[in-house]
This record gives C-alpha cells, structure tokens and sequence, in this order.
C-alpha cells in the first residue's frame, strides 16, 4: 500500500542499500519510495497457505518461491515491487541477493486500500517483466481467484477461479482446490447466516 511519497529522487542503488537496514518496506517507482503498510490477519494466511502450497509443489524442481520480502525489479521502467508470493525458475536469478529479475509467477493478494493499483499500475508495470508467464490476484475477502495469463500471441488472458473451483497455475504446472488457499481464512460470506 502506498502510504508516503519522498520528494527527492533515490537511485536504485541507494534505494537497495536503505532497505537493507531499514525497519519498513517501501516499494521503489522512477526514484521515489513508497511506504508499504501491515496486512490483514486475512491477508497474511492466504500468502502463507499460497507459500506453502507453492513451495511443496516445486520442491526439488530448482523453481524458488518468494513470499513478502523479496522484491521484483523490472529494470526496463525503474521499479522495484515487494509481490505477496512470486515464483522464479530463471537461473540468473540466483546472482541477485535482495531481489528477482525474472520471475514467472507474481501474485497479488487484494486488499480495499490495494486493489486499484494492483489491478492497475502495478499490473502494468509487471507487463513489462518478459519471463512473467502468469499475474495472479487473490481477494482476500471473498473465494475468488484471478489468473491473468500471458497467451502465445502476448495477450493476457483471465482465468478466473470461485468456490469449489481448482485453481490451475500453468507456469508452475501447479494445481490445487481454491479452498486450500483459503483454509483458515474466515470470509465475507462465512458471516452470512
């Protein structure tokens, strides 16, 4: 969530350098930092039951899976992202320490405060990541599972995912029930009576 603005310009490298030592995250746009707030209870066991799911999965298939700490550069547009879970098989990218060049799987989970931008600017921004084969939203909310997968043609494609679906992740040859990625997760429409 973007909470604060600098108003001078950082450069990557002093930006990389901050967060290492720095108590909160931010999130980098064309030289300007972006304070990143807590997330819901909701949230959090979602990206957790994601990690987990995700990590099992590519155990052993020399595949790395990221949750909330590990930020996403897309050099071409001068952004660094902090994604909820992102899932990179690129051997280059074990050279970088602090963040991932070429991730084939971003995932965002939604928030109220979030959603525009993650739907919107973020999601553009990511476009411009060649090796990303999948862009994945997940409301916190509500069971709903968006996929927005990258066609031969380079279009993006939407692969939505509700109650009772089984969520098909085709970059990662990944399959699992959405409420897997729920469990825990007391939602909107458990409230219901």
């Amino acid at each position: 969530m973007v909470i604060s603005q600098s108003e001078y310009y950082i450069s990557p490298e002093e930006y990389l350098e901050a967060e290492k030592v720095s108590e909160i995250k931010h999130e980098y746009i064309d030289g300007q930092v972006y304070a990143m707030a807590g997330a819901s209870d909701a949230h959090v066991t979602v990206v957790g039951n994601l990690f987990v799911l995700l990590r099992n999965h590519l155990r052993g298939s020399g595949c790395r899976v990221y949750m909330l700490d590990m930020k996403a550069q897309i050099d071409v547009i001068n952004r660094y992202f902090y994604p909820d879970v992102m899932v990179t098989c690129d051997l280059r990218d074990r050279e970088f320490e602090y963040f991932k060049c070429y991730p084939s799987l971003v995932v965002e989970v939604l928030s109220e405060s979030t959603e525009s931008f993650d739907r919107g600017k973020k999601f553009a921004s990511y476009r411009h990541l060649e090796s990303l084969q999948e862009y994945v939203l997940i409301a916190s909310d509500r069971m709903s599972v968006e996929c927005f997968r990258r066609n031969e043609e380079g279009h993006w494609v939407l692969y939505p995912y509700e109650k009772g679906d089984e969520v098909h992740l085709a970059s990662v040859d990944f399959r699992c029930a959405i409420a897997a990625i729920y469990e825990d997760v007391l939602l909107v429409d458990d409230n219901i009576f």
